[in-house]
């Protein structure tokens, strides 16, 4: 079990995608609220792909 996780980066990000359980996701733009989300403190599997096409997909615990 990890106790310490790599910062995630949302310098790069637009969105969050959070992939609930069985199957729906919520889809938020971070522009504004980058203050108030803190993914190191959930617990499941983060996909940052914001280099990419400025995403972070969030899968929670469960559903990774």
């Amino acid at each position: 079990m990890k106790l310490f996780s790599a910062p995630v980066d949302l310098s790069d990000a637009d969105t969050v995608i959070y992939h609930l359980p069985d199957g729906p996701a919520l889809s938020l733009s971070i522009s504004g609220i980058e203050a108030y989300v803190d993914l190191e403190l959930e617990v499941g599997h983060i996909c940052d792909t914001s280099a990419i096409d400025g995403t972070i997909h969030f899968f929670p615990r469960g559903n990774a």
